[in-house]
Parts: structure tokens; sequence; C-alpha cells
């Protein structure tokens, strides 16, 4: 298993954050590595919300199917797919700052791998992982600050 976390604090209120993070139709417009989300639910929300996400990794573009396993309004949303040979399982947690400054968002990101060829690649691509997740956290901040 490897896991990645990542912090950020963000200049905007708790709720926001939270409705950004855990709404993958308002993620999306955060997020512009994202070219196309895909429902595969009824629901857009909340826990069993499953879609298909397809973003731009490099050249190339991977479409990866999430479902919502964990959601605490304004607390934390836990989204997790089964790919490639591994279980890829992200966590969310929102925080207001105790000094009224903003929210801080924290994401940590499992990956269990099942076969063997996960289990030897996945340890290579954790650079690869943590660079498209700075680079998530970063629109998101950006997002929000910018009025979203």
């Amino acid at each position: 298993m490897t896991r990645t976390r990542m912090s950020r604090r963000i200049n905007a209120p708790v709720d926001a954050v939270f409705e950004t993070v855990s709404d993958i139709s308002q993620y999306t417009k955060a997020v512009p590595d994202i070219v196309r989300v895909e429902f595969v639910t009824e629901q857009k929300t909340g826990v069993g919300t499953r879609f298909r996400e397809t973003r731009r990794m490099g050249k190339r573009e991977a479409t990866t199917e999430l479902e919502v396993t964990e959601y605490v309004k304004d607390e934390r949303v836990r989204m997790v797919s089964d790919a490639g040979g591994t279980v890829w399982d992200t966590v969310f947690t929102v925080t207001a700052m105790g000094d009224g400054a903003g929210t801080r968002l924290d994401m940590v990101m499992e990956a269990r791998p099942y076969r063997l060829v996960s289990r030897l690649m996945v340890p290579l691509m954790k650079g690869v992982v943590a660079k498209a997740v700075a680079g998530d956290m970063n629109a998101l901040k950006a997002w929000l600050e910018g009025g979203g």
C-alpha cells in the first residue's frame, strides 16, 4: 500500500470547500484536467453516487469509475475506485481554521494493489500520482479563492 497526503489552506468557508470537493459537478469545474464526467447513478451527490471521470494525463486521457462511499456534510467525503488491479481510496477532509481565516483541506489517497503487476507499478507511480494530486489541490484552491 502507498499513501499520498496533501493539505491546502483555502481562503473560503468550510461549506464552499466541502461542496466543491464532494459534488463532482462542482469539482469538475474547479479541476481543468477533468475533461468529462458521466454519472452511472441517478443521484449526483452523497453515498452511493457513482460516476466515470475522464481526465487528461499528459497527452492521454484516462477514465476511472468512482463511488462515493462516505459523506459527512461539511466534514469529509470518501471516493473509492478499483482500477488497474488497485483500489484507490481517497478521503477529503475540511476543517475550519481556528483564526476564522478559511478552511484547511486535507486529502489522503491510499493505493492498495492486489495484482502482482500493480504491486510493482504503484510504488513507481507514486511521484506521478503526487504531482497530479498537487495539481488538483492547487486548482481547487485557485477556484475557490477566485470566487468559483
